[in-house]
């Protein structure tokens, strides 16, 4: 099934944890509309304007799922309100700057980047219907803080 021209319910289910421990990690009829909104919200306006295919490495998560690999229990990957992702070739703190500068969202994290290194860590961003609340923080061994990377 296409949640968008380019991005498929299968890329923002798939999990190797959850084929390895057996868990069915099948998002219900509001959780697909809210992964339709990520998808034509977020991905596909990255996809365009930077140019280039890619996958995500983490959308929708059951509560079962959420719990294996040790996230929060209110994580919006639960909703399927939020996607990690790194698009090749582009350092993952332009693509967050990117996504701050002219997407709505709720929450932006930039996790784990080392400025040393472009394509460390990951993007992870949320997207909801609305009351989106546009937070930017960046995530580390150190902490977690507002803005992305300033204090790094």
């Amino acid at each position: 099934m296409h949640l968008s021209p380019h991005f498929t319910l299968a890329e923002l289910t798939k999990s190797q944890t959850a084929i390895r421990r057996g868990i069915r990690n099948v998002p219900n009829a509001g959780q697909i509309n809210n992964l339709k909104r990520l998808a034509k919200g977020i991905l596909e306006p990255l996809r365009e304007h930077f140019g280039r295919p890619f996958s995500p490495s983490s959308g929708f998560r059951c509560q079962a799922l959420n719990v294996a690999i040790g996230s929060k229990s209110t994580s919006q990957h639960t909703y399927g309100e939020a996607v990690d992702f790194e698009l090749p070739g582009i350092p993952n703190r332009d693509v967050a700057e990117w996504i701050r500068d002219h997407l709505d969202f709720d929450q932006l994290i930039l996790e784990f980047y080392n400025p040393e290194v472009a394509s460390s860590g990951w993007v992870h961003v949320s997207l909801k219907e609305k009351d989106n609340r546009r937070q930017v923080l960046t995530i580390n061994h150190n902490g977690v803080w507002a803005g992305l990377g300033e204090a790094i």
